[in-house]
């Protein structure tokens, strides 16, 4: 069992940056893969970025690539994701989640353990 828990949410204006950061705590953090995602209300859950365990290599959504930064410091458990240039489009619930078996990134439905998700709002 890994229990995920999101900060660093808020309200910003457009263009403005934030750093979400997700402290995993039991289970196997080192050895699962690590996304974020985001939710919109009456939208589907997206997939925003991931970084694997084994090889450590990263991947963006096509609508963040570029603005966001996925990163992961396994001697604190902790993944974090630097948001910049925000939009008012960004503004959504961001979650946490582990892929226990390291084969999945991008498919929410793989990933077995959720954080309770952070609030980000962007204002135009």
């Amino acid at each position: 069992q890994v229990e995920l828990v999101e900060s660093g949410g808020g309200l910003v204006q457009a263009g403005g940056s934030l750093r979400l950061s997700c402290a995993a705590s039991g289970g196997t953090f080192t050895s699962s893969n690590m996304g974020w995602f985001r939710q919109a209300p009456g939208k589907e859950r997206e997939f925003v970025a991931a970084v694997t365990w084994r090889s450590g290599n990263i991947y963006y959504g096509a609508s963040v690539k570029g603005r966001f930064t996925i990163s992961r410091d396994n001697a604190k458990n902790t993944v974090y994701l630097q948001i910049n240039s925000l939009k008012p489009e960004d503004t959504a619930v961001y979650y946490c989640a582990a892929e226990p078996t390291g084969t999945y990134y991008s498919d929410y439905r793989q990933y077995r353990y959720w954080g309770q998700g952070t609030q980000v709002t962007v204002s135009s």
